[in-house]
């Protein structure tokens, strides 16, 4: 098994930066390689004295649809990003985006550093053309099915325009992850009035109005946190602040409502009894709220697709974020969201140079 040969289409894996080690990644490898959904090649980046034995282990070591890339060093959790990335140029994080910016890999996923993954990937790869940052986003199971969360903690700080990015690569994701024709977008705000909201969401609410009687988003308006959990949107739009503090919220009160249950359920004989009868009930919402369904959180915008896995994520969540990454690159997602940049950015500009709207109550100023 040697380096991989030059294809846009393969999966570069990073196998070292992940809490549970090379180990967990092999054994999402191989069942990966035995899902008929996978379509894309695969090629591994690490030691190769940890990889190999466990490739021999999976029976692995001689498959055609996988490679071995060598990489000596391991960016942990615990280097700081910038420094870690200077210092360590043949860790198997930095040389997997490499194969992106070579053309020999096109998308790479990751359970490591998350601030290295995030400025390796943005400083090696850049962003895309009329895109003016990366965004994090992340799927959220809500009423009927799942929301995608944009930004979920790239940028804390953001302007209109960032916003209104993050609304066109999120509802391209959800086209291609959640398979929905025309994702509705929504603008995380405070009320759904007319100007409602700070600066920040007035604005970019006037700009993803003209987006959506242009045709180039379909917005349902602004949406306040509760909305975001019925089925009312597809796509949630924020900025990283916004979005953080609302993922980290959804995934203590999942972890709180869980624990909080199988205490009470097992307070009495006859509740026990209860909860062995709803059993099936249980087991359905525990697959509802599990994060591996989706393996992953992209990071979108970049001139190549990089997906982020959890640091502890197992071989099941691993295997969703296979299959997730070789979804975006066989729906050409950079070029999907290139193509409409343009246009949307012509509107961006025509609604910076426009007067801004006028706050609730507030009458305009005398000619």
């Amino acid at each position: 098994m040697g380096a991989p040969t030059g294809s846009q289409g393969r999966i570069a894996l990073d196998a070292m930066g992940g809490d549970l080690g090379p180990a967990e990644v092999v054994a999402a490898v191989q069942l990966a390689l035995r899902d008929e959904r996978l379509v894309n090649d695969l090629t591994l980046v690490g030691q190769p004295a940890l990889i190999e034995p466990l490739l021999k282990q999976h029976g692995l070591a001689s498959h055609p649809r996988l490679a071995l890339l060598p990489a000596s060093e391991v960016i942990t959790m615990e280097d700081k990003p910038i420094q870690a990335l200077r210092r360590k140029k043949d860790s198997s994080m930095a040389r997997a985006i490499e194969l992106i910016k070579t053309g020999e890999a096109g998308a790479v996923v990751s359970c490591g550093n998350t601030g290295a993954l995030m400025a390796g990937g943005t400083l090696r790869l850049r962003t895309l053309e009329g895109i003016d940052r990366p965004a994090l986003a992340a799927i959220i199971p809500r009423a009927n099915g799942f929301f995608i969360l944009i930004d979920a903690g790239a940028n804390p700080e953001a302007e209109p325009r960032h916003l209104a990015h993050n609304a066109l690569l999120g509802s391209h994701y959800a086209r291609v992850i959640l398979g929905v024709a025309q994702p509705r977008v929504g603008l995380l705000t405070v009320g759904t009035e007319e100007g409602k909201g700070n600066a920040l969401t007035k604005a970019t609410h006037e700009i993803l109005k003209r987006a959506g009687v242009e045709g180039i988003i379909h917005y349902v308006g602004p949406t306040e946190g509760f909305q975001a959990f019925t089925d009312h949107c597809d796509v949630a739009v924020c900025d990283g602040f916004v979005g953080n503090l609302l993922l980290k919220s959804w995934e203590s009160l999942a972890k709180f409502f869980k624990a909080t249950l199988e205490k009470e359920l097992k307070a009495n004989p006859l509740r026990l009894a209860g909860a062995a009868l709803s059993r099936g009930a249980f087991k359905a919402l525990k697959a509802r709220m599990n994060p591996d369904v989706y393996g992953g959180a992209p990071l979108l915008g970049l001139r190549g697709n990089v997906l982020k896995a959890h640091g502890s994520s197992n071989r099941h969540a691993l295997h969703a974020a296979i299959l997730a990454a070789d979804k975006v690159v066989r729906a050409d997602f950079l070029a999907q969201v290139s193509r409409d940049a343009a246009p949307l950015n012509t509107l961006i500009d025509a609604c910076a140079a426009a007067p801004a709207p006028l706050a609730v109550g507030e009458t305009p100023p005398a000619a």
